[in-house]
C-alpha cells in the first residue's frame, strides 16, 4: 500500500513543526516545498540587523535538509523552489524550483503554511530589504549582510511604525550607535498616541523612556504619508513625508508597520477579503477537503510566534487523525491573552505576560539577551 503523500508549502515554524510531526508517524510521505534551503531565526531580526556581530549566520540561518536527513529517503522529500498554483481537482500543486524544471507534486494532503511578508522585507517601498521576514527567495545570507551594511552606514534613520518590531529595532540600532561611538539620528514615527499601543499603557510609557534614553526621537498620533526618493542617490537618500506636514531627510527609511499574505500560489477562493486563508476551528481549509493551513498565512488575526506554534500542533494532530481515521480532535481559539515581551536593547525592555507588564530586567533575562536563539535549532528539528 503506497504511503499517505502530504504536501506542505513553507518551511518555518508552522511547516516545519508539522512536516516533524507527521514524519513521526508510519506510511506517511512528507513533500516540503520552500523558496529557501535555510531556516531564519528571524525572531531575532532587530538585532542581527542591527549588530552584525551579535550572531554568526550559522545561528540564525540553519541549513532545512540536515535537520531532515535522520528520515528514509522514501518517506521525506525537499523541494527549493517556490509554489505557483493550486489544482484542487488534480489534488496537485505546481511547482518552480530554484534549480532545473517546473514540477508538479501530486498530494494526498496539503498544508499552506506560507506565511507573511512586510514591506520591509520585501524591498518594495525603497527597493532594499531590511528582512524581518524571509524574503521568499533563495538569498537571505546576502540580503541580511547588505542590510546591516545599510544600517551601519546611516546617519539619519526613520523607523515607520512604532509595534514590537520598530520599538526592538529602534533600540537595538541606537544602541549599536552609541557602543561604537558614531553618530545617527533615529526618529521612530508611531501612528497611535503611543509606542506598542496593543499593550497596557505602563509598558508603552516605559519603552518611550528607553527608547528617550538612547536618543531615538519618538513622534506620536503621526503617520508616515509618504516616502519619495530624493537626491543624485535615490538608493539612500530619501524624503520621509508626515501626516502632521512634517518632512524628514534621511538616508534610511526602514518600515514596519503590516504584514502581507503569501498568497501568490492560492486559490482565490480560500481567500477572505484581505487575502488571508479562511480556516475552521480545526484548522481546515474551508470549502475545500483535505487541505489544512496553518500560522500567519490564515485568517486568525494574532500572528506571533507562539500562536503559529498552537496551531502547528493542533493542525498536525488533526492530520493524523484524518489520515488514520481516528483519534480525538483538537481546536484552536486565539483567545485574547496578549504574551509579548519587547527588548529596548540588551539591557532591557517591557511586554506584557497575560495581563502583567514584566519589569525590565525580566525582559533582559527572558529574551533581551540573545532573543531566544538558542531555540532556533529546535524549531527547525520540531522540537521547540
Amino acid at each position: 500500500m503506497a504511503p499517505t503523500t502530504v504536501a506542505i508549502v513553507g518551511a518555518s515554524y508552522a511547516g516545519l513543526h508539522i512536516a516533524h510531526s507527521l514524519l513521526a508517524v508510519p506510511d506517511i510521505k512528507v513533500v516540503l516545498v520552500n523558496p529557501s534551503t535555510v531556516f531564519y531565526w528571524n525572531i531575532a531580526a532587530p538585532r542581527i540587523v542591527a549588530k552584525a556581530k551579535a550572531f554568526s549566520p550559522d545561528q540564525y540561518l540553519l541549513p532545512i535538509p540536515n535537520a531532515f536527513a535522520k528520515y528514509p529517503a522514501e518517506s521525506f522529500e525537499f523541494i527549493a523552489g517556490t509554489a505557483t498554483a493550486i489544482d484542487t481537482t488534480a489534488k496537485s500543486v505546481s511547482v518552480t524550483p530554484n534549480a532545473g524544471d517546473a514540477r508538479t507534486v501530486s498530494y494526498d494532503y496539503l498544508v499552506i503554511a506560507s506565511g507573511s511578508t512586510t514591506a520591509s522585507s520585501n524591498g518594495s517601498i525603497t527597493g532594499s530589504s531590511i528582512p524581518f521576514k524571509p524574503t521568499n527567495h533563495d538569498d537571505l545570507k546576502e540580503i541580511i549582510a547588505a542590510s546591516q551594511q545599510q544600517i551601519s552606514g546611516a546617519k539619519e534613520i526613520v523607523i515607520g511604525g512604532a509595534g514590537p518590531i520598530g520599538v526592538e529595532v529602534a533600540g537595538e540600532i541606537a544602541e549599536a550607535v552609541k557602543q561604537s561611538g558614531s553618530k545617527a539620528s533615529i526618529t521612530l514615527v508611531s501612528a497611535t498616541d503611543r509606542v506598542l499601543s496593543m499593550l497596557k499603557p505602563s509598558a508603552s510609557s516605559s519603552a518611550e523612556k528607553m527608547l528617550k534614553k538612547l536618543n531615538v526621537k519618538v513622534i506620536n498620533s503621526t503617520r508616515v504619508s509618504g516616502v519619495e526618493a530624493s537626491g543624485e542617490d535615490a538608493s539612500n537618500s530619501w524624503t520621509v513625508s508626515l501626516s502632521n506636514g512634517e518632512k524628514i531627510n534621511a538616508d534610511l527609511y526602514i518600515p514596519t508597520t503590516g504584514v502581507l499574505p503569501n498568497n501568490s500560489f492560492i486559490p482565490e477562493q480560500f481567500l477572505d477579503q484581505d487575502g488571508w486563508v479562511k480556516v475552521d476551528k480545526e484548522l481546515r481549509v474551508l470549502s475545500v477537503e483535505k487541505i489544512y493551513a496553518a500560522g500567519d498565512i490564515t485568517n486568525n488575526s494574532m500572528r506571533l510566534s507562539f500562536k503559529t506554534m498552537e496551531q502547528a500542533k493542533i493542525a498536525a494532530n488533526n492530520l493524523k487523525a484524518d489520515i488514520a481515521g481516528k483519534g480525538e480532535r483538537q481546536s484552536y481559539d486565539q483567545g485574547d491573552s496578549v504574551l509579548m515581551v519587547v527588548p529596548v536593547g540588551e539591557s532591557g525592555g517591557t511586554g506584557q505576560m497575560f495581563g502583567m507588564v514584566p519589569f525590565s530586567f525580566m525582559v533582559k533575562m527572558i529574551k533581551g539577551r540573545d532573543f531566544f536563539i538558542s531555540k532556533a535549532a529546535g524549531a527547525l528539528e520540531g522540537t521547540a
